[in-house]
C-alpha cells in the first residue's frame, strides 16, 4: 500500500532533523575545550603584568602610557543540543553562578548534569584580580569560540565584533593560545625555562666574572652557595657593562644565610656577562641560569652561498626569538615593553620565521586596549598608524577574516580619534601630549605637518576602508576611502618638489620646507604611491644620494632596504646588509642592536640616551634580514589573503645560490635558486613563479609563458615539485 504524501513529508522532515542533529553533535564533538574570556581582555591583562616587570638597579619603571583593565564581571552564554544525558565538568577563574534553561544551580557546581535535548547555559563570573574565564567540557559540549559573551552592557559580542540577540547562532573570539588544560589556569601562565651553563667563569677573591657565550635571557642561578652575607650581581650585554658596577643598567642584591644549596634570582634579566661579588663569609661553587623562552616553532629557513649572510640570518632569527615573549617586545634588557612600531616589524619578520598568528593577534589586542581613547598608542602618533598597518598585513598573510571583523569597531573608534585631531588642512601633526617619533636621528625635525606622518595616515585610512568592506560596513568603506584619496592628493600637492625629485620633509605654517629626508619617500615607494618615474627619482635623488642624511637604526634601515628591494636593487641591498649587520658581527655581536654607527669605537658603541650602556644590544627591529631575505630574495609573498594566491619571484642579488622555506597558513613554500636552476614546491593554493632568463627556460611540469624582456612565468599547483632550468640574467 502506497504512503500518502503527508506521511512521506513527515518522514523527510524527521530524517532531515535527525541528520541535522547528528551534524550538530559531530561538529561540537570535533571541537576542543579551552579556556575562554571576553575578546582582548586576556591580552590586556597579561600585557599589563609583563610590562610592569621592568626594573633598573632595583627601581621599578612602569610604562609611561595609559594601561587598561579587563572587565571584572562577565556573562558567558551558549545554546546547544545534546543527543543524550551527560555530565559537564566546569572550571572557573573567579566567583560564579550557573543557570541552565533559566534556572540557577545552587552553590559553585563543578559537575553539571544535563539531560538530552535543547538547552541554554549561562554563567556569570566576577574576577577583579585577573580575567573572568571559564572552561567547560562534556562529550558534546565544550567551551570554545562558539560561545557568546557580554560584560553586562546587554550586548552580546560575536566574532564579527557586532552585537547579536542571545538566540542567534553567532561566534565570539575566545582563547587562541591553546589553553586546553583545565588544571592550568590562564592567570598562572608563564613562559617555559630550561637550565643553561656558563661557558667561562673567571674567579678572583670573592668575585666571579661569568660569560654565557652569547646574549641570553632568564634567571641567574648561584649554585653551591653557603655562608652568611651579601651577594651583589651586575649584568651586562657587553663585558664593559658587567664590569662597570656603578653604571650598568641591571643589578641585583641578595642576603644569603644558608649552609649550602642553590639560589635562583626571582627577576628575569637580559645579559651575556655577569659580575658576582660576595662577602668574605660566603662561597659559591659556580653560576648557571634558567633560560626563559617562547615555545614558538621556527618554520622558516634560509641558507645561501655567502657564509656571512648565513650567519646574519641565524643571528637575526635568534634576536627575534629572544624578543618574542608573551608578546612581541622591543628589547630584552631595557624596556621589555610592547611598542607598536617595534611590534609592527616583528609581525612581518614573524611571517617569514614562525608564522605564529596568536603572537600577532594578542600583541595587536594588547596595544589597542579599550575605549574610550584618550591618547595615541604608546603616546606616539606614528605608532597608532603602525597598529592599523599591522592588522592590514595580518589579514594579507593569514586570511583571518574573523579577527578583522572582531576588531573593526576598535579600528573605527581609533580612527575617529585620529580624525578628530586633524588640523585645518585635514592633516595630522603632533599635538600636546603626542610624541612624533619617526626615528632616532640627530637633528631630525618633528615640527609641523611631517610628510612621513601623512603617508602613514593615508595608508591607515586605506586599511580601515578595506576592513570596513570585510566587516560589511559599506558606508564606512566609502567614507574612509574618500578620506584616504583626499590625503593622498594633498601629499603630492603639498610635499612633492619637482626640483628635488622627492617629497620634502614637512610643512610649517602652511609652507613646505626645502629639507628632504628618506622617510616619506621610501614608504611611498613600497606603498606604490609613486608612479614609476617618481620611484626612479626617489631612488636616485634620495635613497642612493649620500647628501641626504643617512639612517643609523636598523628600525628605519628595514624600510629603506625594503624600498630598494622593491626597486630591484638586491645587489646593492645585499652589500648593505653585509656592511651594516656584518659590521655588528665583526664587533662581536651575538644579537642585533637597537642602533649601529660604524664610526663609533669601543665602549662608545654601547651608549645611548645619555647613558653609557643605555643602548639595547638585542632589539627586535634589528632582525629585519629575515623579512628581506624571505620576501625579496627567495621572493615569496601572498598575492591575496592567506596565500590563496601567491608569487614566487626569486632574486639572487650577487649570490650564487640560495635555498629556504617560507611558512604559510597551511604549510610552507620551499624555494631553491641558483644561476642555472630554480626549484619550487608548495602545499598552498595557486602560485605564480616569475623569473628572468637569458635563454628559453625548460620545465617538465606546467607551461612556461614568456612575458617579454626576458621575463617568464610558470603557474604553480599545490603539491607539485617544479624544477626549472634557466640562465639567470
Amino acid at each position: 500500500m502506497k504512503e500518502n504524501n503527508a506521511i512521506k513529508l513527515k518522514k523527510i522532515v524527521l530524517i532531515t532533523g535527525l541528520l541535522c542533529l547528528m551534524l550538530i553533535c559531530d561538529n561540537v564533538k570535533a571541537q576542543q575545550a579551552s579556556w575562554i574570556w571576553y575578546p582582548g581582555d586576556y591580552s590586556v591583562w597579561l600585557s599589563n603584568k609583563m610590562q610592569t616587570r621592568r626594573t633598573e638597579r632595583g627601581t621599578f619603571l612602569p610604562p609611561f602610557w595609559k594601561l587598561y583593565s579587563p572587565y571584572p564581571l562577565m556573562e558567558f552564554h551558549k545554546d546547544f543540543v545534546l543527543p543524550g544525558a551527560e555530565d559537564a565538568s566546569l572550571y572557573v577563574e573567579g566567583q560564579y553562578n550557573v543557570s541552565l534553561d533559566g534556572k540557577t544551580i545552587p552553590g559553585y557546581p563543578k559537575i553539571i548534569h544535563i539531560a538530552a535535548g535543547k538547552h541554554r547555559i549561562s554563567l556569570k563570573v566576577y574576577n577583579d584580580s585577573s580575567v573572568p574565564a571559564i572552561y567547560l567540557k562534556s562529550p558534546h559540549l565544550v567551551s570554545d569560540t562558539s560561545w557568546l559573551v557580554t560584560y553586562e552592557d546587554k550586548e552580546w559580542i560575536d566574532a564579527t565584533g557586532k552585537t547579536s540577540d542571545v538566540s542567534a547562532t553567532k561566534y565570539m573570539h575566545a582563547d587562541s593560545w591553546n589553553f586546553t588544560d583545565p588544571a592550568i589556569l590562564p592567570s598562572t601562565y608563564h613562559l617555559p625555562v630550561r637550565p643553561e651553563n656558563a661557558v667561562k667563569i673567571e674567579r678572583k677573591p670573592h668575585s666571579l666574572f661569568v660569560d654565557f657565550g652569547k646574549e641570553t635571557f632568564g634567571y641567574l642561578k648561584l649554585n653551591g652557595i653557603k655562608g652568611k652575607g651579601i651577594v651583589h650581581v651586575y649584568y651586562g650585554e657587553s663585558p664593559y657593562e658587567a664590569a662597570d658596577t656603578g653604571r650598568c643598567e641591571l643589578a641585583d642584591k641578595v642576603a644569603i644565610d644558608q649552609n649550602s644549596g642553590n639560589y635562583t634570582f626571582k627577576g628575569s634579566r637580559a645579559f651575556r656577562y655577569v659580575t658576582v661579588y660576595y662577602s668574605d663569609n660566603v662561597s659559591i661553587n659556580n653560576v648557571s641560569m634558567l633560560y626563559e623562552y617562547s615555545p614558538v616553532k621556527q618554520l622558516g629557513s634560509f641558507t645561501c652561498s655567502d657564509p656571512e649572510i648565513n650567519k646574519i640570518w641565524d643571528v637575526a632569527a635568534y634576536t627575534l626569538h629572544l624578543n618574542t615573549r608573551e608578546f612581541f617586545i622591543d628589547g630584552i634588557k631595557r624596556d621589555r615593553w610592547v611598542w607598536s612600531g617595534d611590534a609592527y616589524q616583528s609581525y612581518l619578520m614573524n611571517y617569514y620565521l614562525f608564522f605564529d598568528s596568536p603572537e600577532v593577534t594578542h600583541t595587536l589586542q594588547a596595544l589597542r586596549g579599550k575605549d574610550p581613547i584618550t591618547s595615541h598608542i604608546n603616546t606616539i602618533l606614528d605608532y597608532t598608524f603602525y597598529w592599523f598597518l599591522g592588522i592590514n598585513d595580518y589579514y594579507l598573510y593569514t586570511g583571518d577574516k574573523a579577527f578583522v571583523e572582531q576588531n573593526y569597531q576598535g579600528m573605527k573608534t581609533m580612527m575617529d580619534f585620529c580624525l578628530a585631531r586633524r588640523d585645518s588642512d585635514g592633516l595630522v601633526q603632533g599635538l600636546p601630549g603626542d610624541w612624533v617619533f619617526i626615528d632616532w636621528a640627530d637633528g631630525l625635525s618633528k615640527q609641523g605637518e611631517v610628510s612621513f606622518e601623512q603617508v602613514l595616515f593615508c595608508r591607515s585610512l586605506e586599511t580601515v576602508a578595506e576592513c570596513a568592506k570585510i566587516a560589511g560596513d559599506n558606508a564606512g568603506a566609502i567614507k574612509y576611502a574618500d578620506l584616504a584619496a583626499d590625503i593622498k592628493e594633498k601629499i603630492f600637492k603639498y610635499y612633492w618638489n619637482d626640483q628635488k625629485h622627492a617629497l620634502v620633509h614637512s610643512r610649517i605654517d602652511g609652507k613646505p620646507t626645502d629639507n628632504v629626508t628618506r622617510y616619506a619617500n621610501m614608504f611611498a615607494i613600497f606603498f606604490n604611491y609613486f608612479d614609476q618615474a617618481q620611484k626612479q627619482d626617489a631612488k636616485k635623488y634620495v635613497l642612493l644620494n649620500k647628501n641626504v642624511p643617512g639612517i643609523n637604526t636598523p628600525y628605519m634601515r628595514f624600510y629603506e632596504l625594503e624600498a630598494l628591494c622593491a626597486m630591484g636593487e638586491q645587489n646593492y641591498v645585499l652589500k648593505e646588509i653585509k656592511d651594516y649587520w656584518g659590521g655588528m658581527l665583526k664587533l662581536g655581536a651575538t644579537t642585533f642592536w637597537e642602533e649601529y654607527n660604524p664610526t663609533k669605537k669601543g665602549a662608545e658603541n654601547y651608549a645611548m640616551y645619555g647613558r653609557p650602556y643605555g643602548k639595547s644590544l638585542c632589539h627586535a627591529w634589528g632582525a629585519s634580514p629575515i623579512y628581506l631575505l624571505g620576501k625579496y630574495y627567495l621572493g615569496v609573498k601572498p598575492a591575496s589573503p592567506g596565500y590563496h594566491d601567491y608569487i614566487v619571484e626569486p632574486n639572487l642579488g650577487s649570490l650564487q645560490w640560495m635555498q629556504g622555506a617560507v611558512p604559510t597558513p597551511h604549510g610552507k613554500i620551499s624555494v631553491y635558486c641558483s644561476t642555472k636552476q630554480i626549484k619550487v614546491s608548495s602545499n598552498e593554493g595557486h602560485g605564480v613563479l616569475r623569473f628572468k632568463s637569458k635563454t628559453t627556460p625548460e620545465c617538465k611540469l606546467g607551461q612556461i609563458t614568456s612575458k617579454g624582456d626576458g621575463v617568464y612565468e610558470l603557474q604553480l599547483e599545490k603539491g607539485k615539485d617544479y624544477i626549472i632550468n634557466y640562465d639567470a640574467i
